[in-house]
């Protein structure tokens, strides 16, 4: 990757080198990328001072795959981290901090994780690949090619606009166009996200 995401870290105060946790929502490659980088002509933990926190329930079907889909991003971006000894398996309830935790979002993938933060009276939750679009809340019935379980990925699309919606949490939905930052509300049927 020639992106300046590392400048761009850097740049906002954050030196790869601070980093102590990664959190992986699901193995994806756009989601694993850049946990690792090319060093030598060999795949080296980009944050080598981070613990990886992978799920578990992710790494048993990601690990296991022979599809290159699949399996690519793993060899590289993945399993580099677990050889490095870095890896942390977590199942998808758990805390990262007394501030930030897991919640489970299977669907899109079978171990998929959304990201909690609840911090002085604010919440929020990043939605990784749980929903790709903000028109997903009005029809979460939609399909996204992208999911493994699309009946799954149906029903906890629903599931989570159900529970944030008219709460007052901010969702930051991880592949929305900018500005990605907004409120579920409860509309007729159904549901609408509002920019915050």
């Amino acid at each position: 990757m020639h992106l300046p995401f590392l400048e761009d870290l850097k740049k906002a105060g954050c030196a790869r080198e601070s980093v102590t946790k990664v959190i992986c929502t699901h193995l994806h490659v756009d989601h694993v990328g850049w946990n690792t980088m090319l060093q030598n002509g060999k795949w080296v933990p980009t944050f080598s001072n981070a613990r990886y926190l992978v799920g578990g329930t992710e790494w048993d079907f990601f690990s296991r795959q022979q599809d290159d889909f699949f399996k690519a991003p793993v060899e590289d971006s993945v399993r580099p981290i677990f050889d490095h000894g870095l890896a942390d398996l977590v199942d998808d309830s758990g805390r990262v901090t007394d501030e930030v935790w897991l919640e489970a979002t299977p669907g899109h993938t079978p171990g998929h994780f959304s990201v909690r933060i609840s911090s002085k009276g604010q919440n929020a939750v990043i939605t990784g690949d749980m929903m790709h679009h903000p028109i997903q809340c009005r029809y979460p019935e939609w399909d996204d090619n992208f999911d493994v379980d699309l009946a799954h990925a149906k029903k906890t699309r629903r599931a989570f606009c159900e529970r944030y919606a008219d709460t007052g949490t901010i969702v930051l939905g991880t592949h929305f166009a900018t500005p990605s930052a907004g409120k579920i509300v409860k509309k007729d049927d159904s549901f609408r996200f509002l920019l915050a």
